[in-house]
């Protein structure tokens, strides 16, 4: 069996304010709540992946990065307007309002309240 990843640990302050925030940005379901006392908030990324909100006193910002097909980003793209979120095309930018990323044909960057700043890269 090849190495997969199953799920990790995204640090919030509210984590199910966190899990909303990055399910509804993506367009990805909210799970009902995991983990003792229902201590992760989990997002379904895809069939073998979630991501585990948990809250945190202090939480230090992550980056996690999603590579997704052009219809995809295009869905991303106009929720994250559609809600005024700000996007960048680069990680200390991204509010700047661009998708033209250095590594991708459209690519962008946005943060969550508790700076974990999501990458999302399209192939065209």
């Amino acid at each position: 069996m090849p190495v997969s990843l199953n799920h990790t640990i995204v640090p919030a302050t509210d984590h199910r304010a966190a899990a909303r925030f990055f399910a509804k940005a993506m367009g990805l379901p909210e799970l009902p709540p995991a983990g003792r006392d229902g201590h992760f908030a989990p997002v379904r990324v895809n069939e073998t992946l979630t991501l585990d909100f948990m809250a945190v006193p202090d939480p230090e910002g992550h980056h996690l990065a999603f590579d997704v097909d052009p219809e995809t980003f295009d869905g991303v793209l106009a929720r994250l307007r559609s809600a005024g979120i700000p996007y960048g095309n680069a990680p200390g930018h991204p509010d700047n309002g661009r998708i033209d990323h250095p590594l991708c044909p459209r690519g962008l960057f946005f943060l969550d309240a508790d700076r974990n700043l999501y990458e999302v890269m399209s192939p065209a």
